[in-house]
């Protein structure tokens, strides 16, 4: 089952959405969707695979190649164990849960942002997007 995120509030209201090129595929808006060459995105199947984005609608398979992701805001999403507040967080996986990332783990593309509250196992807490 898939957990999506849902915004709470977009900066500069739009979310900064960046356009990927991705197969003909169902997508559901809120999934996590992760980068792969070249300037693709699919949706996330591992823990810290390396994040494009948010899904910013629901993609049909209807013969587009295209999606807009948003990069930017306030989201909520699903902790997969502890995370404590401020801390950075990565994908946990294929259900688009989020995880607290570990010391060298924090900086490159696989930190999605960072936690604004702390949230035990399965609960959801709203994280600071910025990708």
């Amino acid at each position: 089952m898939t957990y999506e995120a849902v915004k709470i509030e977009l900066t500069n209201g739009t979310g900064n959405p960046r356009r990927f090129t991705c197969a003909d595929s169902a997508l559901t808006k809120g999934v996590l969707l992760k980068l792969t060459d070249p300037r693709t995105c699919a949706a996330v199947a591992a823990e810290g695979d390396v994040i494009a984005g948010i899904a910013s609608m629901d993609k049909v398979v209807d013969g587009s190649l295209a999606i807009s992701l948003w990069t930017d805001g306030i989201f909520e999403m699903h902790a997969s164990g502890a995370i404590a507040v401020g801390a950075p967080v990565k994908a946990a996986g294929a259900d688009s849960h989020v995880k607290a990332l570990l010391g060298t783990e924090a900086s490159g593309a696989a930190c999605i942002g960072y936690a604004l509250e702390t949230a035990a196992d399965k609960e959801t807490l709203a994280v600071r997007v910025r990708l």
